[in-house]
């Protein structure tokens, strides 16, 4: 059996077979011509479970991350009840998909007509802004509600993050001011965002930018209800391994009540990559071997947007049995595109005997890497498995077994 669904209603129909496979393996048997999503959802309940039991406050989804509403639902089932949209497609999709979610509308700049539906519609009642002119906006689209809650965002260093998001969005906290006493005055609940950057390595990036956000609140002098520390809660890549996620949260935390705030504030936060990123793999097949470079059946305009455009490295394995004994070797792939740039330099480590028909998984895709797919030059594909064997990196599996150890057995 087979299940058909559309991504944001725009994205090409998937086919998500129903019965589950023990591993990518058994994909590589079957000897697919396209390339296959591997997805597994007990790796996306996993890591909901442990926000919602260890953030020291409220977890909601980034949807952008991976807007598969498969993937929404697992998380729903296993406890995030509030979600980060920041499209009025994505507002759709969620509604959709969980008429009972809370959304949270965290784009700084949005189209009127999206506030207006998103506020009468859908119920969405926070919005983020990082200007004057977003506030009057909103007030206009939402015909100057009296229960909104207004999220100001800041503008911090991504200095200890992989990837920058410190120069489109953000009021510099020293410029803060102005609007954080009009939200004040607008909002039924004022509230401080920000974003320290994707990938972030080290939880100092977190106390960093709540020392922004203490000097904002006190130069400002306003009240405030909500601190929304965003994302960039990291996952693990080759050459990225992230301290674990608990220090993050007690350094948050430690940070957020020390902050001169209301008695009954908020904490949240808007884990994307983290909560999705071990969801789903894919299986490719090697076309053709040119000495150090592979050529694969997916690429820069498939999940592979990241390891092409930004250099990002995915764990690899050669799915073959007997499995190679050769010594691994660092390769560069090849997309399926007739386009130069459809080219991830890596390096990749596979066995060095890799050759034309081997197939390869590719993993820590659940983030983004659905997400960016095209159809561009004809290439693509929309099958997707539900396996049920382990990502091949996870940050959660070893806090998962040390629970287990603890349980004490009579």
């Amino acid at each position: 059996m087979h299940q058909d669904h559309r991504a944001l209603g725009l994205a090409p129909l998937s086919t998500v077979a129903r019965t589950s496979v023990s591993g990518a393996i058994d994909i590589a048997q079957g000897k697919p011509v396209q390339p296959v999503t591997l997805v597994r959802p007990h790796a996306a309940a996993r890591a909901a479970r442990f926000f919602v039991e260890k953030f020291p406050g409220r977890s909601m989804y980034a949807v952008k991350a991976n807007p598969s509403p498969e993937l929404i639902q697992i998380l729903w089932d296993n406890g995030i009840t509030h979600f980060d949209v920041a499209s009025i497609a994505e507002v759709r999709l969620v509604a959709r998909t969980l008429p009972d979610a809370t959304l949270c509308f965290m784009h700084p700049v949005k189209a009127e007509e999206a506030i207006a539906e998103a506020y009468f519609t859908h119920g969405v009642r926070t919005f983020s802004l990082d200007s004057l002119d977003e506030l009057e906006k909103i007030m206009r689209a939402t015909r100057s509600a009296a229960d909104l809650t207004l999220c100001v965002r800041l503008r911090v260093s991504s200095e200890h993050s992989k990837l920058s998001l410190a120069s489109k969005f953000g009021v510099a906290p020293h410029e803060a001011k102005p609007l954080l006493f009009a939200a004040r005055q607008a909002a039924d609940a004022l509230g401080i965002c920000f974003h320290v950057g994707s990938q972030a390595m080290t939880p100092e990036a977190y106390a960093d930018a709540m020392e922004r956000v203490r000097a904002a609140i006190v130069d400002a002098a306003v009240t405030v209800d909500v601190i929304d520390v965003g994302g960039g809660f990291p996952s693990s890549y080759p050459d990225m391994a992230p301290p674990p996620l608990e220090r993050y949260f007690e350094t948050i935390h430690r940070a957020f009540e020390s902050l001169p705030i209301s008695y009954s504030a908020e904490l949240w936060a808007e884990p994307g990559r983290a909560l999705c990123a071990e969801y789903s793999s894919v299986v490719v097949r090697v076309e053709k071997r040119r000495g150090n470079e592979l050529y694969i059946n997916d690429g820069a305009y498939g999940a592979l947007f990241d390891a092409a455009h930004i250099g990002w490295r995915f764990p690899v394995t050669l799915l073959r049995e007997p499995q190679s004994t050769v010594r691994d070797h660092p390769f560069s792939f090849y997309g399926p595109t007739c386009d130069d740039l459809d080219h991830m330099a890596g390096p990749f480590l596979l066995p060095a005997d890799v050759q034309a028909g081997d197939y390869v998984e590719i993993g820590m895709l659940g983030a983004y890497g659905s997400a960016m797919r095209t159809a561009f030059n004809g290439f693509g594909s929309d099958e997707t498995v539900i396996v049920e064997d382990e990502p091949m990196v996870s940050l959660y599996t070893e806090v998962e077994r040390e629970a287990a150890s603890n349980v004490v057995k009579l």
